[in-house]
């Protein structure tokens, strides 16, 4: 998995598989989601991540 972040466009790529994208789909205005041939995920992209708070990412580990 790499995680992009395009600061200038407050844009958030997430990119799960090097597959080839086959098709894209939008969830809604800010979120788009990418296609391999056999179904799987290959990317999500999340637009304005920032101020709809998707950005930064938070991790939170067990304790």
């Amino acid at each position: 998995m790499k995680t992009t972040y395009y600061d200038d466009d407050d844009t958030l790529v997430i990119r799960l598989s090097d597959k080839p994208i086959v098709r894209e789909v939008s969830q809604d205005w800010n979120t788009h989601v990418s296609y391999a041939e056999d179904g799987s995920v290959v990317e999500t992209v999340i637009l304005e991540a920032a101020k709809i708070g998707a950005w930064p990412l938070e991790v939170r580990h067990a304790a």
